[in-house]
């Protein structure tokens, strides 16, 4: 089945999106990254060694930018002057790389995203010629202002960030679905493989995860299983399930030729 992701003008044959932070190691990172069978992978640059620290590991030797698709993110930034300025710094870091996901965090203790500050930066980053995937509330209206803006993929939460509460509003999200043209991703909140299979039935176009496969007690099975969701949550999308009934008198096996039945 020919069913490719389109971010940006560019294909991806995987709708699992996944973190690169809170792993034990490089090596559990990578191990977790492969059996998601994820593309595209986040880089928190702010607290991810992508060579500035030359003393220390880098995570471009456990997952080289030639294998998988960096997508920089401003996790930590609360302003929109601080977003800017990290992905400017990722772009120098990745060689002009202009593929970035913004999220501007509104406060410390549940990292609801501010939107006001979100929608500056957005402004700003589109007229620099980055290609913003923006992490935002589950507002219609806000999506609808992202994308108007320029923003190549939208990323509602699910619910709040490492929470693992699932998807809290599924009417919201199915509301910017319906209003926006560019890809809609689930960010945050997700805690397991149903939640992502969730999303997936409900026609997001992927799903982005870090802490619900990290913090796993097995974080590789974790991101096999996220594969596995995800893949039959679209799979269930595309083949468009029954009616829901409170009740049914319509058996599913035909009765008609049963035995001692008379015609």
């Amino acid at each position: 089945m020919n069913d490719k992701l389109i971010i940006a003008n560019k294909s991806y044959s995987s709708r699992l999106l996944v973190g690169t932070g809170k792993y034990q190691d490089f090596a559990e990172t990578r191990a977790a990254l492969d059996a998601s069978g994820a593309e595209i992978v986040t880089v928190a640059i702010r607290r991810t060694n992508l060579g500035q620290n030359a003393n220390e590991p880098s995570l471009l030797d456990a997952v080289p930018p030639t294998q998988f698709t960096y997508l920089p993110n401003t996790a930590g930034c609360y302003t929109a002057e601080d977003a800017v300025r990290t992905l400017r710094l990722a772009r120098e870091l990745l060689d002009g790389h202009t593929l970035v996901k913004l999220e501007v965090l509104g406060d410390p203790q549940s990292l609801y995203p501010n939107v006001v500050e979100t929608l500056a930066a957005a402004k700003t980053l589109v007229a620099e010629g980055f290609q913003v995937m923006v992490y935002t509330s589950d507002d219609p209206i806000i999506a609808k202002q992202l994308e108007d803006i320029g923003c190549v993929a939208i990323m509602p939460l699910a619910s709040l960030i490492g929470s693992g509460m699932g998807i809290l509003n599924p009417w919201n999200l199915q509301l910017i679905m319906e209003r926006v043209q560019v890809p809609v991703l689930v960010d945050a909140g997700v805690g397991t493989a149903s939640d992502a299979a969730i999303a997936m039935e409900l026609g997001c176009d992927g799903v982005l995860m870090n802490t619900a496969i990290a913090a796993a007690k097995n974080p590789v099975l974790m991101a096999g299983a996220m594969k596995k969701a995800v893949e039959a949550g679209r799979e269930a999308f595309l083949a468009g399930r029954m009616p829901r009934k409170l009740y049914s008198a319509t058996p599913s096996s035909p009765t008609a030729g049963l035995i001692g039945n008379k015609p």
